[in-house]
Formats: C-alpha cells, structure tokens, sequence
C-alpha cells in the first residue's frame, strides 16, 4: 500500500486514458440502538445494516477473488461510527497473538481506512487482529505513521466458522468537516498471513497501482453531532538514576516532574494542543543500529505523543529518495519547557499546521541558549490526491538563527503516475560579519505503478549552503538523478507468486570536488507461496568522499519466511567494497549481516532475537579495521490487551556494553496509562588506578528507576 517516487523525461510515459471512474457510493445505517460491542454479531442492527463483500486481492497479485469470503458492515448513530467484519476461515489457521497495541503484523487482521475529509490527501487506518488487538495509523504524501494512538472501542471473536470484529470510532476522536450531509471515504481491507495476501473492498484497479486515496468508497452520513474535542491529559514522571563516576556509584537526586497537555478542538476539523513541561519521556530504548564508520547520523523515528496530532501535514513533498528526509524533524527538540500547534482543515482544500516550542538549552554547548522553534505549513488539495503546498521550519538559539522555506506539491498526472517536488531556500546566520550563508534544495521525483510496471525516477540539486536545523539531511552539495525499473511476473502456477526484477541506475555529482558517483544496480525480488520472500541485489558503485573516489559495490541478499505458525525469520547479508569515513579516508571492503527469529509459543508470549554484525578492513594491507556485534533478545509476556511485562537485553560488542531494560506497562486507553521501568548499563571494564581498564568482567556503569502515570480526561 505504501508507493514510492519518481522523474521528468518519463512523463510522456504513461498519459494514456482518463482519471478513475465513478466511485462506489455507500449509505451506513442510522441506528437508535448501537450495537454491544463483544464481537458477536447477533444484534439487529446488523441484520439491517449496509453490507459489502466481493474482496479482491491487491498484494501480492491484484483482482483475485479471496478464497475465504469476507462482509463487511457499516452502522453509525449521532456520536459514533459502526464497523463489523465476518471473516469466514478455518480456526485451526487462523493466525492471531495477543500482543501489545500495533503489534499487528505477525496476525491476520482487517482493517478500515477511512477518509474523514473525502478529500483523497489522508486516511486514518483502523486495524483489529482476531484477538482483538488494536493498531491505528495515520497515512499522508506515500508515508504511513504508526506512531498514533486514538481512542477507539473494538472486540473479536474466533468462532466455528472463522472470526468477527466489531468496531466503534466515536467522532471526537477523528478530524471531520461538520455539514448536514457529511461525505467520508473508505477502504475495507483484510489480510490473511499465512499466504501474505491482502485483499480488499473496493477492489483496486491493477491498472492504478497502489494509488488507492483515489480509489475508496464514499460513505454518506446524515444528521451527525457536531462534537465538543475537550481533553486534558496530566503526567507524572519520576527517574531515579545512578551513574559510576570514577570507580564509584553515585545516586543522583530524584527528577520528578508534573506536565499538563490540553486540547480543543476550535472545529471538529482544527484542534488546538498546548502543553507546559510536557512529558516526552519513552518507555523503551531504541533498538541498537551500527553507528560506526557512517557518512550520516541515523534517523530515530518519533515516538512521543506531543507531536503526533496532525504530523502527518508535515511530510515533504519528494523526499522518498534525496538526502532532505525531513524538513520539520521533531526529535530535534529534545527537552521543551513548552509547546504549542495548531492544526488541521479549514475548508474542504485547505490545510494548516503551526509549532511553537521552546527548547533547553544545550549544557554542552560552549554559548548555551534555549532554541526556539517555529514551524508552518500550508497546503490545498488539487487534483485527486494531488495537493500545492508551503513550508517554513525556523529555529533560534543564541547568536544562531535557521530559516528553511519554499513549496513543495504532488500532482496526479495519470491515474497509474504521481509527480512531487519541492524548492526551498535556507538562511543561516550566525553573528558574524560575514552575512548570512543561503543555501538551496530542489527535488522532483515520479512514480508510475501498476500491476505490470513499476517505473521512479528523481532529481536532487542540494547546494553545500544549505542547512535545516530543525530538519534531517543525510548530505549537502550535491546533484543527483536516478531512475529504476521494474517489471512484475505472475508465473501461471509453482511456488512462485511473483517475480519483480529491476534494473537501476543513478548518477551523483559531489558538489566540493566535481566528481561523480554512480550506481548501478541488478537484481529481482521473488514472492512465495505461504508468507516467504528473497531479493538478491547486486550494486557496481562509486562514491566520492572528501575530494577522493571510492568503489562502493558489493552484493545483497535478503529474505523472511514464516516458517511454522509459532516461528518466523528475516535476515540479510551484503559483501562489498566500502569507504572509511574519516579525516584520512581509505578504500576497504567487509560485510554487514542481520539476522531476526520470532518465536511465538502461545497466544501471550513473544520472543524476539536480533543478530548484527559488521566488519571492515583496509584494501592494501587487508588489516581488520572494525568488528561491530549487537545482541539483542526481547522477551514479552502480555496478561491482556491492557497489561504486558517486557525485558530486554542488548549486548554491544563493539562498545563492549550490556544494556538491561525491565518495563512493566498498563494502558487502559491510549493516554491513561502506568509505566515501571528500569534500566541498567554495563561495561567490560574495571577501575584500577584511578581509569577504567578493559576486562573481562561487566562492571555497572547506570542503572535507572522509571515510573510514570497519567489520566486522559475527556469531555
């Protein structure tokens, strides 16, 4: 479901036929009697209710008739919205784990995209599993966040003749323009993983692609209340913490700390959220990634909850495949005193969303300031999913200011191709008598996808000048344009599905130097019967690096297979030539392994094992430069939908580390929660003489206690 993007000198490939033709229209029952949410389906309300069946299959091939039928029903009354699924199937294979909130994907489940504004630029993703485990998303500009958490009510069923799922989404709880007659649009989806097949309603046209915003059926509501969006959301947190400082543990004081967040809705389609000392505080670390030898920081995706009310605005336009990944990256205010946003629609095209925050300051840093942040965007919807849009991203600190702004957009060029671009200019300041340094990011990538053919293709022009400190780039100076295609084979029968090779190119000029990287690329993807999958790649590579041109090819190969019902695995390896990125670099080569193993003995118990290894060694002396091993085994043991224990190991041979993680976590609905964590780091090392000395003992080095509590109040 998730596209990516691409060129220009292939526009003239695909304007052939007309934009998608009348969408199916649909009328949900008005009820005086909601039904009783326990995931029977016994009440009259479902007897009389609208209904639809006939799904189709999209992944891994389109417009198959799925083998075990589906109905879906739809319902409301003045407050709610009303879904129900009758999932016919077997029970012995029905796949299902009871597992934390948007652990979905290792289950079977249905899922409503819905489209509150009709406006084909977003949907909210309502998922539920047959143990009745939740997931929910937000999906905008090709990009799908599962880091939101709405309130919604669900129950599931397994039963003798496959499962059911009962739904209800209460109206404050989702973004709509309030009329008498409210127009929605939906997208009825189930997948059955076993066989890794999704199949919906309506049924996407293989001509198309994957372009379903423009493809979902209407929903017509009549008589809907408008609804009063009041919440209030007190925290608690506090952190005890230790840490060894020369040889000896010392406690440090306790960090109790109270937030308030508040939110109101000025419309059922423009929310106001304002907070004061907020709690942006996780419950799980981040898993280990190798962070040695790169040309770029790595990207942590957000995880706190401040930010999540309408983040989907800020997604760039054309940012699938250059260096610019963000232009608002929000884990770059890293401790707010304070918080501010405005967001949503003003009419049926147009968008807003406004930031203000004010950071602390950096300790660490030699002239610390608080940075102030303020960020703006704009957008109006054209043609289907197309929209034109506007960005600002500002951010002060001191004697250092950066402004970041232009337009960006995606246009609907035929009903299988999208174009999106983007133009921005940046302003860094930083006291000096110099002026301003400007710099510039021009981007403009197309996607043509249908059942057949897949064809992307970018340009990328991003001058050494510019800078987004509020934003994320993995590089400057530089022109780039790439094109890759790929064909899709449905072999008549065996135990191939599909068959995608691909053939790729990208040539890059470095900007400082005026060399050029290229990179072309060869390879094909294979789906399986049952749930597995493979992709060999091979990459004839050259990168520039401070001046100088390195080889950087080498081979991957990467697959996942659902073994058995209870285990699964994934993994990869790649062998090639590379770069050591330092002052004085250097040609080498190494290889970098990953491999993962599932294990699910039962409905509430979950093991994860994760393996990671990368090494490197210099081309002229065959020296071994670096070895990087990570560890990492997740045990978690749900009681409930609301309650779980999780522990968590990850040992860092390269840093010689062990980190322990312990969280016991109750969630009654997204935002009323209780957390008890705790943490410890331990090192292979020892105190002797006044340093630390390697060993062959783990000595501690932190240790953390967690505990956090807060009430969401609703009006």
């Amino acid at each position: 479901m998730r596209p990516r993007l691409l060129l220009a000198p292939l526009l003239a490939l695909p304007l052939l036929g007309g934009m998608a033709p009348l969408k199916p229209r649909l009328k949900p029952l008005k009820t005086s009697n909601p039904p009783v949410l326990d995931g029977r389906l016994d009440e009259p309300v479902w007897a009389q209710a609208a209904s639809v069946t006939d799904f189709e299959t999209f992944i891994p091939e389109y417009g198959k008739r799925q083998a075990e039928k589906t109905t879906a029903y739809m319902a409301y009354d003045d407050q709610n919205l009303y879904f129900a699924f009758r999932c016919l199937d077997r029970p012995d294979l029905i796949k299902g784990a009871l597992s934390r909130r948007d652990d979905i994907g290792s289950s079977d489940f249905v899922c409503i995209n819905l489209d509150t504004f009709n406006d084909q630029q977003s949907l909210y993703a309502f998922y539920v599993t047959p143990l009745g485990v939740q997931g929910d998303s937000r999906f905008a500009s090709n990009k799908e966040d599962f880091s939101v958490d709405l309130v919604w009510d669900s129950a599931a069923r397994i039963d003798a003749e496959g499962w059911t799922v009962e739904m209800r989404i209460p109206l404050k709880s989702i973004r709509y323009l309030h009329k008498p007659v409210v127009d929605m649009a939906v997208f009825f989806e189930r997948t059955i993983h076993r066989r890794q097949e999704h199949g919906s309603f309506p049924a996407l046209d293989p001509k198309r692609g994957y372009a379903f915003l423009p493809q979902m059926a209407v929903l017509e509501y009549e008589g809907l209340a408008r609804p009063t969006i009041l919440e209030l959301l007190p925290a608690f947190t506090l952190s005890r913490q230790a840490s060894r400082e020369e040889g000896v543990m010392v406690r440090h004081s306790d960090d109790r700390q109270w937030s308030l967040t508040g939110k109101y809705g000025l419309t059922p389609s423009l929310i106001l959220d304002a907070t004061v000392n907020p709690d942006f505080s996780q419950v799980e670390a981040d898993a280990g990634q190798v962070d040695a030898n790169l040309r770029s920081s790595l990207f942590f995706a957000e995880k706190r909850p401040f930010f999540l009310e309408g983040s989907e605005a800020f997604n760039l336009a054309a940012s699938q495949t250059g260096s610019v990944l963000a232009l608002f990256h929000s884990r770059t205010i890293v401790d707010p005193k304070w918080g501010a946003k405005l967001s949503g629609k003003l009419g049926h095209d147009d968008t807003i969303a406004l930031l203000a925050a004010t950071d602390t300051a950096d300790p660490r840093s030699p002239d610390p300031a608080n940075p102030h942040f303020g960020i703006f965007r704009y957008r109006r919807s054209t043609e289907e999913d197309g929209y034109l849009g506007a960005f600002y991203a500002g951010r002060e600190a001191g004697p250092r200011s950066n402004r970041v702004f232009g337009p960006d957009g995606q246009l609907r060029l035929t009903p299988a191709s999208l174009l999106g671009f983007h133009a921005l200019g940046s302003i860094t300041e930083n006291g000096s008598t110099t002026g301003p340094q400007r710099g510039r990011a021009l981007g403009l990538e197309y996607l043509y996808d249908t059942s057949r053919l897949a064809v992307t293709a970018a340009v990328h022009d991003v001058t050494s000048g510019f800078i987004a400190d509020a934003g994320f780039l993995t590089r400057t100076g530089l022109t780039a344009t790439s094109l890759k295609v790929t064909p899709k084979v449905y072999p008549p029968s065996g135990w191939v599905r599909r068959l995608d090779p691909f053939v790729g190119y990208t040539t890059l000029r470095d900007h400082p130097s005026n060399l050029f990287e290229t990179d072309a690329t060869l390879g094909f993807t294979a789906i399986f019967q049952r749930n597995a999958a493979a992709t060999l790649q091979w990459d004839d590579a050259r990168e520039v690096f401070l001046g100088q041109r390195f080889r950087t090819d080498g081979l991957r190969l990467s697959g996942r297979s659902q073994v058995t019902r209870t285990l699964a695995f994934t993994g990869s390896h790649w062998r090639g030539k590379g770069i050591r990125y330092t002052a004085d670099p250097f040609q080498g080569h190494g290889s970098q392994t990953s491999l993962s193993a599932v294990v699910q003995p039962g409905e509430s118990l979950n093991l994860t094992l994760n393996w990671i290894h990368a090494d490197f060694y210099r081309d002229a002396t065959d020296e071994k430069v670096y070895s990087y091993p990570i560890s990492r085994a997740k045990l978690t043991y749900q009681f409930s939908h609301a309650f779980f224990l999780r522990a968590i190991a990850e040992y860092n041979g390269y840093r010689r580390q062990l980190l322990t993680d312990f969280l016991a976590s109750y969630t009654y609905i997204p935002g009323t929660v209780l957390y008890l964590g705790y943490g410890a780091l331990a090192k292979r090392q020892e105190w002797e003489n006044g340093m630390y000395r390697p060993s062959d003992h783990f000595l501690d080095m932190q240790r953390g206690l967690f505990f956090k509590a807060s009430y969401l109040w609703r009006l």
